[in-house]
């Protein structure tokens, strides 16, 4: 499910063709295999797991899925997920909200960067 946003994303990036259009493609493919390799486990782009649904991340209230099991803290807090956001909460989650539940930090600076432009391209698409 996942490939499918990341394909959509990439099509609609080259079919802009330009230069900026093209790095970003590159950030959100590379982002998309750091997902999978270290979010996948406990995240999924459409559904909860361990940890609650990414599509739709970027412009969304922390904590604020109704279906998610969130720690108190996160519930509290009324942080909403920009680009600059997710990529502080990926190097330090504990920094950003104290009290959160999510043990885990994504240490290289550009896996960061790749993943949260990979997370920008997983929009929530309205019903017709």
């Amino acid at each position: 499910m996942a490939n499918r946003f990341a394909q959509a994303a990439l099509l609609a990036a080259l079919a802009a063709g330009s230069a900026a259009f093209a790095q970003d493609t590159q950030a959100v493919s590379r982002g998309l295999a750091v997902y999978e390799n270290n979010c996948a486990g406990c995240h999924s782009v459409e559904s909860n797991r361990v940890g609650p649904k990414h599509v739709g991340i970027v412009g969304r209230k922390a904590g604020s899925i109704k279906d998610f099991s969130y720690s108190a803290a996160l519930k509290k807090s009324e942080l909403v997920w920009s680009p600059n956001l997710l990529v502080r909460w990926l190097t330090d989650p504990e920094q950003v909200i104290p009290g959160q539940a999510m043990g885990f930090r994504l240490g290289n600076v550009q896996d960061r960067m790749d993943v949260v432009a990979y997370l920008a391209t997983l929009k929530v698409v309205p019903l017709k």
